[in-house]
């Protein structure tokens, strides 16, 4: 019986495939790292980075679409003048996506 178990192993030299699956698929995580988490994390760095930045004038998007003048910012909120004509509506600042002079290029 004992025979019959070592006759099943594997020769020494097989023993490197095992090491080139490890080496493909930490390959494959560090791709997947570098060309889809990094530059995501990198985007939402500079999304908040722009909505601590807002100030009263700046023209921007909400993430639903609508265009508008900053009025006023608060802690967490924005309220913005859609129509230049007092009609004012208030947003989470989480909901402003983009600046509008980005949003025409």
């Amino acid at each position: 019986m004992m025979t019959f178990i070592l006759a099943q192993a594997a020769p020494q030299g097989q023993q490197s495939g095992g090491m080139m699956q490890i080496i493909f698929f930490v390959g494959i995580a560090l791709v997947f790292y570098f060309f889809m988490i990094r530059p995501q994390q990198k985007k939402q760095k500079e999304q908040k980075k722009f909505i601590e930045a807002i100030q009263k004038g700046d023209k921007v998007v909400t993430i639903g679409g609508i265009h508008g003048k900053v009025h006023s910012v608060d802690d967490n909120t924005i309220v913005l003048d859609v129509d230049g004509k007092g009609t004012k509506i208030t947003f989470e600042k989480s909901a402003i996506s983009l600046e509008a002079s980005k949003s025409k290029q």
